[in-house]
């Protein structure tokens, strides 16, 4: 175990690393001389950079030790994957931790207690996926681990990975389409424009007024992959950056071409689709698109 203290205008920095298999460790400490407690600056704060030399430090699933901790833990994320063992030597256990590193955007936890394992009704050992934008939770049960891999857990975490607004891909397409919440709302955009991160700042905070109602899916119009997306709802190039919605049960759709994203805009578009409003069939379409395709 390293500790890390550091004290910088009055500013106490504490950081306790678990290291493994490493040889050698180096710390960086930047700090931008704007960054002062009386300056209206907007440099960020000094940070802590944790370089090891010899394989990254290991990164652990929070311990879980009681339904309130297991229960707050699953309300704080949008995605929270937890296992659920009573034997940490099984193969499963060392399976499950090495999924931590390799997601970023999902919070890992890890339980053995009796009384969260029964209130959760886990009788073996299970991984469970709980997702907060269709409040949907996914079981793996003792018997589906045994039949998996690495590769396999991997693209069961990747695939219903879903966040309240989630980037399509070929692997997302698949949890999206088994999502409970038929109606879909895509804003096809390319990341490298100038106005990305606050159209995205926008859109999530839009994808908040319709949770459980409408899924919100961001699709990068500059992938080559993503160009059958576009064609599929008769979109050019030229009418970009634009909303898409999609009913999955119907087939229904609409879109609007938009020059700047806002939270009212999304809003009325949505609101209009779930009222009957503009919306029409993809049956007019010249190509047959699966499902899983879109």
């Amino acid at each position: 175990m390293i500790t890390a203290s550091i004290n910088l205008f009055g500013l106490s920095l504490k950081r306790k690393i678990e290291m493994s298999h490493c040889l050698e460790l180096l710390l960086l400490y930047s700090v931008t001389p704007n960054f002062l407690p009386f300056s209206h600056s907007p440099s960020p704060p000094p940070t802590l950079l944790y370089f090891c030399l010899d394989g990254p430090w290991t990164q652990k699933p929070a311990s879980l030790r009681d339904v309130a901790a297991a229960v707050e833990f699953i309300a704080a994320a949008e995605v929270a994957v937890i296992g659920f063992f009573q034997d940490l030597e099984v193969p499963a256990v060392s399976m499950f931790h090495s999924m931590v590193p390799n997601f970023q955007d999902v919070s890992f936890g890890i339980s053995t207690a009796a009384e969260v394992l029964a209130h959760y009704n886990v009788t073996g050992s299970t991984i469970s996926l709980f997702r907060l934008v269709d409040d949907k939770q996914l079981d793996l049960k003792s018997e589906d681990i045994e039949r998996m891999d690495a590769t396999k857990l991997s693209y069961f975490i990747e695939s219903n990975n879903l966040h309240l607004v989630t980037e399509y891909n070929p692997v997302t397409a698949v949890g999206l389409l088994n999502s409970i919440v038929p109606i879909h709302l895509l804003l096809i955009m390319h990341k490298t424009s100038p106005e990305f991160e606050e159209s995205m700042h926008r859109y999530q905070k839009a994808a908040k007024l319709f949770q459980g109602k409408i899924l919100f899916i961001l699709v990068d119009s500059g992938q080559k992959e993503n160009g059958k997306v576009i064609s599929f709802f008769k979109l050019k190039k030229s009418q970009l950056p634009a909303l898409a919605i999609y009913q999955t049960l119907d087939d229904e759709w609409d879109t609007l071409p938009i020059r700047e994203v806002s939270v009212e805009h999304v809003q009325n578009f949505c609101d209009g689709f779930l009222k009957g409003k503009g919306s029409r069939e993809n049956h007019e379409s010249e190509e047959t698109t699966s499902k899983v395709e879109l």
